[in-house]
């Protein structure tokens, strides 16, 4: 039974775990790249540098299951299998957009503070 109000401050809601998706870097990325139209397995590995394929495979896998992106296999020899945004999945451009942007625009104020903190902390451990 699914939950009228979804709550993700509580432990067992779904709504946390959905969050929990999104929020992964290599979502992130996997819709960001998706973003540009359809893509072969390959194609978006090379365009995320540092995902190992068991980790793409894994992400990709878990957005087709929560329907934020469709595979189609091609019928081909060797088969050709795409990758691409649903509707739902498309729907999170803007607010990715909108992340990926603040971080890329604050990252030098975010280093500075972190720079600062580290300083701090070698003067006056805890």
């Amino acid at each position: 039974m699914r939950s009228t109000e979804p709550d993700p401050y509580q432990r067992g809601c779904p709504s946390r775990r959905l969050l929990d998706r999104i929020g992964d870097r290599w979502t992130v990325l996997v819709i960001l790249t998706l973003r540009e139209g359809p893509r072969r397995f390959s194609e978006i590995r090379r365009r995320i540098d540092g995902v190992s394929q068991k980790m793409l495979t894994q992400t990709l896998r878990a957005l087709e299951r929560d329907g934020l992106v469709t595979r189609t296999v091609h019928p081909e020899v060797p088969p050709r299998v795409v990758y691409e945004l649903t509707a739902l999945g498309r729907s999170l451009i803007g607010p990715l957009d909108g992340l990926l942007g603040w971080a890329t625009a604050n990252l030098p104020e975010v280093e500075d503070a972190q720079e600062g903190y580290d300083r701090e902390l070698l003067r006056t451990p805890r």
